[in-house]
């Protein structure tokens, strides 16, 4: 993905060796189901923090009186700034099906909020197969080098998903952290984790939101 100051992009090896993220997001998600009880859409929402916001908006130009606020035409620049995915990227979002990856549309409805100094992104995505009633979903927002931590605060949103029901579950973070730590200790600095088969850091690093959808 290309974003402004390109973090995701520049330390893709600084950032699994430090094992240490930059950017902090948290993550909202919003359950879209059809008449069939089949989860078809998520709504995602990205708040990011405040120093990466400043970070951003300095770089672009934006907010130059420090109120913390943007003037419409401002806002309008800001938007979409996050949604220039390069191809193959999967928007930092995983929904598996009975272990079964299910492939996303790209960002769709995006839209953009700065308060109190904030930058807060929405987009959606369709699930490319409509996952069935009554079986067992698993969504995990994360970037694979860490060098963005996503983390869930807010209930999973399911007024357009009724019938559906959420269950996050957040990892065990100073345990796995120090285990990771004892691994990448022991690599050389120019090797790759993943060429030397160690686990997928910002999978593990991530909270999983279990959900499971009943028909009507």
């Amino acid at each position: 993905m290309i974003r402004q100051l390109a973090p995701f992009v520049l330390t893709l090896w600084a950032a699994p060796l430090a094992a240490h993220p930059h950017v902090f997001i948290d993550t909202q998600l919003s359950l879209v189901a059809d008449d069939q009880g089949q989860l078809t859409h998520v709504r995602v929402t990205w708040e990011y923090d405040a120093l990466y916001s400043l970070l951003v908006t300095e770089d672009m130009g934006l907010d130059a009186d420090g109120d913390g606020a943007l003037t419409e035409t401002e806002l309008a620049t800001l938007n979409g700034f996050d949604m220039q995915w390069v191809d193959g990227f999967n928007g930092d979002l995983v929904i598996s099906a009975e272990a079964n990856t299910i492939a996303l549309s790209g960002p769709t409805e995006i839209a953009t909020q700065f308060e109190n100094g904030q930058i807060t992104t929405m987009h959606t995505r369709a699930l490319e197969t409509a996952v069935p009633a009554g079986t067992a979903i698993t969504i995990k927002p994360y970037d694979a080098t860490y060098y963005t931590a996503y983390d869930i605060t807010t209930a999973i949103d399911t007024t357009r998903a009724p019938t559906c029901r959420a269950r996050v579950a957040m990892p065990d973070v100073t345990a796995t952290m120090e285990a990771l730590q004892q691994q990448l200790a022991q690599l050389d600095a120019q090797t790759d984790p993943s060429d030397a088969g160690l686990p997928d850091i910002g999978a593990q690093m991530a909270p999983t939101v279990n959900v499971t959808c009943a028909a009507p």
